[in-house]
């Protein structure tokens, strides 16, 4: 550990060294401001997505007495509203209008994608905190941008691989009908050797899955796999729950049962499994001080979206501290590429295209009081694992 601390204080040095060398001399004087834009989808149904994020972005800001790498640092919060020509509007609005230093943020892919090339093509520096879309972990990387996030395919990946590991050789799927969609289940396919015997695709916003879960029963697969995010999957699980399958056919998901949904599924989603890179029972000390407080702050129970918020956060706010608080762009990135950051997940560094190369782990609702349920990390399923499409990546 020790031999560790010196080389980042000599990184820090070099990085800071040559940065000083283009700063005017009032800056010791006049020490700047970091401006971070926060974008997410704050308002609709969605929203409760967003509010993990932001909060946990501002917890880790609030550790540090409202600064980041010891600048006082000013977060403009900004609601998306899940509107990707919106988003590219008041994106615009917070680069050439506010000079935001940073931006942080966004959680679904069609925004993403909106915003992203935007983002990169202004040369500002992108801290992705939940959608990681294909393109933007491939070929359309930019050095620009970082993500705290998984890349969007992983988790179905996990689930594909703890299936053939667990021997199924059958397996129904069900998702909404729309692409983002299809590609999950294209994800699971990729590590799972089995054999799809349906793929069923429920309308988009449809509640009832009684049909669906007639035909499941008819085909008695030796598992079903579910990508039903938001209300729909609340109710699938619900719906299952009663079905009269729970406990004679495996249920398997990701971005179904997680910390957000699971309050509103309860004692329907115990022992239902789904795939995540984090869960509350990770135990290192970085997780530990961020559960204790995010619950003393904000008092709910933190979701993987609030772990990815803090996550980037504290990515940043090391970044900073190795460049002595230096912002510059070009300055901040040799930074960011050698920070001794320290993730709530544990294991955790950067793959070459600036996404994760981190563990996954089966995890299961669990109740821990009568009222109180919480994801639970019980086995893992990669190690120190990098995205498909790093490859691809050309920076």
């Amino acid at each position: 550990m020790m031999n560790m601390r010196v080389r980042f204080k000599h990184l820090a040095g070099a990085v800071l060294c040559s940065a000083l060398m283009a700063v005017s001399p009032g800056y010791a004087q006049n020490p700047p401001k970091l401006t971070v834009g926060f974008m997410a989808t704050l308002s609709g149904p969605a929203a409760i997505y967003g509010e993990h994020m932001r909060d946990g972005f501002m917890l880790a800001v609030n550790q540090s007495n409202g600064t980041l790498g010891g600048l006082e640092t000013n977060v403009l919060i900004t609601d998306d509203k899940l509107d990707p020509d919106y988003a590219v509007e008041k994106v615009t609005e917070l680069i050439e209008v506010n000079g935001i230093d940073v931006l942080v943020g966004v959680n679904f892919s069609r925004v993403m994608l909106a915003v992203h090339d935007p983002v990169v093509r202004s040369r500002t520096l992108f801290i992705g905190t939940s959608s990681g879309p294909a393109p933007i972990a491939g070929r359309t990387c930019s050095r620009y941008f970082y993500s705290t996030a998984s890349q969007d395919d992983q988790v179905h990946e996990t689930m594909g691989r703890f299936a053939s590991l667990k021997g199924y050789q059958r397996v129904v799927t069900i998702a909404p009908d729309y692409e983002a969609a299809r590609d999950a289940l294209a994800a699971f396919q990729r590590h799972f050797k089995g054999q799809i015997a349906r793929e069923l695709f429920p309308r988009l916003g449809q509640t009832d899955f009684s049909g669906e879960f007639a035909q499941i029963d008819e085909i008695s697969p030796d598992a079903i796999y579910a990508f039903m995010p938001s209300g729909m999957g609340v109710e699938l699980v619900r719906q299952f729950h009663t079905s009269g399958l729970k406990g004679a056919i495996p249920f398997l998901s990701a971005k179904t049962i997680n910390g957000v949904s699971l309050p509103y599924m309860a004692e329907t989603a115990e022992g239902l499994m789904s795939a995540s890179s984090w869960a509350p029972n990770l135990d290192n000390p970085a997780n530990k001080r961020f559960m204790r407080e995010f619950q003393r702050t904000y008092g709910y129970q933190p979701s993987v979206y609030a772990a990815q918020g803090y996550d980037a956060a504290k990515f940043l706010h090391f970044s900073l501290e190795l460049t002595g608080g230096i912002k510059d762009p070009e300055t901040l990135i040799s930074a960011m590429n050698a920070a001794p950051f320290e993730s709530v997940r544990g294991d955790f560094r950067f793959n070459d295209n600036q996404f994760p190369i981190q563990d996954f782990y089966l995890v299961e609702g669990v109740r821990r009081t009568s009222t109180l349920y919480e994801m639970e990390a019980t086995a893992r399923i990669f190690d120190d694992v990098g995205d498909a499409y790093s490859g691809s990546c050309r920076m």
